[in-house]
């Protein structure tokens, strides 16, 4: 299997510094700093590119397990909501809402749960990140 690599580089102090990110593929590029993980400054943050990596990760396991299941979806759409919140000595990532759509022709509501469920605990992120709560709602789209 292949190794995946991104890098970042940070210049000056925390609250006046900024950086840059960059993915090995070169999809990514973007700018960061103190305003855009604190606050709402332009560029991007940690916490949002472990949001986009365990909302595409969830998308594609909730999405085979359905096919093996004998239920190919048409969609599964996924969006994942990371807290940063300040703690005793400094801040922690503290909890991940994962929420999902799909379209799953002919899947009964009970067993499309069964299968979101079993995808949050088999997404490789979301084993990564089992270190913090992940609630999931899921939700099967007529």
């Amino acid at each position: 299997m292949p190794v995946r690599t991104a890098s970042a580089e940070w210049q000056g102090n925390l609250a006046e510094g900024s950086g840059e990110v960059r993915s090995e593929s070169g999809a990514l590029s973007s700018s960061y700093s103190f305003p855009s993980r604190f606050e709402t400054g332009e560029g991007t943050n940690p916490e949002e590119l472990i949001a986009a990596a365990h909302s595409a990760c969830y998308a594609m396991a909730l999405s085979h397990l359905l096919s093996e299941a004998g239920h190919t979806p048409e969609s599964v759409s996924a969006t994942a909501r990371v807290r940063l919140d300040q703690v005793e000595g400094g801040f922690a990532i503290t909890g991940i809402e994962l929420a999902c759509e799909a379209r799953v022709p002919g899947i009964s509501p009970e067993a499309f749960q069964e299968q979101a469920e079993a995808a949050k605990g088999g997404c490789p992120v979301s084993k990564a990140l089992s270190a913090v709560e992940i609630d999931l709602t899921a939700r099967l789209l007529s």
